[in-house]
């Protein structure tokens, strides 16, 4: 029962409990009086970080991605830089027909729904490999490198580098969700490249490669960011089928979100349908009830879990991948 609200606890933290009353009530940490932020204009001192709620101060609820105001928090978690060789100046050859810098949508072969999961990897992902090793089903995983205070996904420290080495072993595809899910339409060129960069970098120090696939957060990219994701050698990719699990964590709401799945699969014909699907495995619900319910669903009314090709890598690209168009 505990680790069912765990998502729910690192959701709150970062976004509500940053306000410093929380924090006093609860005895987390000394309050600390300065102000900054939107709304302030106050840039924290070296090493602090800029609350959602406007407060310079230190530690997971002032710091974690990716309610920290980053352009006030120079400690803030987004603004931390991974260990490991700068992939700033990599070649990015564009291959293939696949756009770059452009909006994908779908798949491109009927039959295929391919399911996705953004935001992890987390605490329940290693159980959702276990199940997508069961059903023999592959997945893309959208990749935030430092989120909901889980630490870097390449600190040896964590359980990440070797999840994500499964994810590669098991025949998963790996794509970047950003390095600290920032809403990219707001951000600096200077940040942005950060939450590029950053990301390819922890990539690299865990697999030797990068990925060139991404999903913006909050599905929020524009003509300027497309651009520069376009320049970075990224395919832009979304979805078609979101059952808004996100939104439906609990176990009286959960079925909310299989209404939705089984409104837009069951009794569709594979041989004119397919989808590009969107989770999110930060979230108890989505990975231990619904994602074996659209397994059985995707079994039942015989569409194939979309087995994605190895997608371009860098720095050392294999043929440009045809999963998407």
């Amino acid at each position: 029962m505990k680790s069912q609200f765990a998502f729910l606890v690192a959701f709150l933290a970062s976004y509500v409990l940053a306000i410093p009353s929380f924090r006093s009530v609860l005895g987390l940490e000394k309050r600390q009086a300065g102000r900054c932020g939107t709304g302030f204009g106050g840039v924290c001192a070296a090493g602090e970080c800029c609350s959602s709620a406007g407060w310079c101060g230190t530690g997971y609820l002032y710091c974690s991605a990716p309610s920290c105001q980053i352009e006030y928090g120079p400690g803030c978690d987004a603004n931390v830089r991974p260990t490991g060789p700068d992939t700033t100046n990599v070649a990015r050859p564009k291959i293939g027909s696949i756009p770059y810098g452009q909006a994908i949508y779908r798949c491109n072969r009927n039959g295929d729904i391919a399911l996705t999961y953004d935001d992890g990897p987390y605490t329940y992902t290693e159980d959702l490999l276990d199940l997508l090793q069961r059903y023999n089903v592959k997945a893309t995983f959208y990749i935030t490198g430092r989120n909901l205070g889980k630490g870097a996904i390449n600190d040896a420290a964590t359980p990440w580098p070797s999840l994500i080495r499964r994810m590669v072993r098991d025949g998963h595809q790996i794509a970047s969700h950003t390095w600290s899910h920032q809403r990219l339409t707001t951000l600096t060129r200077s940040k942005f490249w950060n939450q590029m960069i950053f990301n390819e970098i922890a990539f690299a120090d865990i697999l030797g490669y990068f990925p060139t696939y991404m999903r913006p957060p909050y599905s929020a990219s524009n003509a300027t960011t497309d651009a520069w994701l376009g320049e970075l050698g990224y395919h832009v990719t979304y979805f078609n089928l979101d059952t808004e699990g996100y939104l439906h964590d609990s176990p009286n709401t959960i079925s909310t979100s299989k209404q939705i799945w089984d409104t837009t699969v069951e009794g569709k014909s594979p041989a004119s349908n397919k989808w590009l699907h969107i989770e999110h495995d930060p979230v108890y619900q989505t990975v231990y009830n619904l994602t074996e319910y659209m397994l059985k669903s995707l079994q039942r009314n015989n569409f194939r879990g979309s087995l994605p090709p190895q997608p371009q890598q860098l720095p050392q690209p294999p043929q440009a991948p045809q999963h998407f168009l």
